[in-house]
């Protein structure tokens, strides 16, 4: 499984979050360019729809393939006593045929995108992995090179931490303590709960720019 938050912030103030990413992690960005492909189950698969996500990684010299499958969140008064989304995660490696034998399963194309950005991954009571990425939507089939942003001028940004159900609770503080660090620039919620640009972004922007970057953690 594992805990996550998602937020967006306008494309002119990602620099300055950059700088305050550096100073917080300590560690240097990672390039990111990923074909991400969504598939759902078709009915020969059974009544309940199942969906899972087939990520080509183009940084890599020789593209690399990923098989990702999200589950449900988990429900109950402990998740909802914390600002983080826990939910089930699987994934795996595969070899570049994954698209073909996903089709001859039975499944479908529903969706496909081009996530654009950069990472940062570092250890901080936790195996924290933050990306801020362009998403872009294609308008014809796998044509990565003409992909189109879905949101002009806002990015998005995703912090995740994989965890166990031991280790849930101790994961979800460690995220939420460092998405403190970055609200001057975005507010990072559950997927799903909008809360749209921050207003002090633009003045904490500026800050940053001026001053070259924050305090390492």
């Amino acid at each position: 499984m594992e805990c996550v938050v998602q937020g967006i912030i306008e494309t002119q103030h990602v620099e300055a979050l950059e700088i305050l990413l550096q100073g917080l992690c300590g560690v240097h960005k990672e390039r990111l360019r990923v074909h991400e492909i969504c598939l759902k189950s078709g009915p020969n698969l059974g009544f309940v729809s199942s969906e899972v996500r087939l990520l080509c990684d183009l940084e890599q010299p020789e593209p690399t393939w990923t098989v990702k499958y999200v589950g449900g969140a988990m429900r109950g008064a402990g998740a909802e006593q914390i600002s983080v989304l826990v939910r089930s995660m699987v994934e795996s490696k595969a070899s570049k045929n994954v698209l073909r034998l996903f089709y001859a399963l039975g499944y479908k194309l529903d969706h496909e995108l081009l996530r654009v950005g950069f990472t940062f991954h570092f250890q901080r009571g936790a195996q924290i992995t933050i990306t801020v990425s362009c998403v872009n939507k294609m308008l014809k089939l796998h044509a990565i090179e003409e992909a189109l942003p879905v949101t002009p001028g806002i990015q998005m940004v995703e912090v995740t931490a994989p965890a166990t159900s031991e280790n849930y609770t101790e994961v979800a503080a460690a995220v939420s303590s460092f998405c403190e660090y970055l609200a001057p620039l975005l507010h990072l919620s559950k997927p799903g709960v909008s809360t749209g640009v921050v207003p002090t972004a633009a003045a904490a922007a500026a800050s940053l720019m001026s001053d070259g970057g924050g305090t390492t953690l």
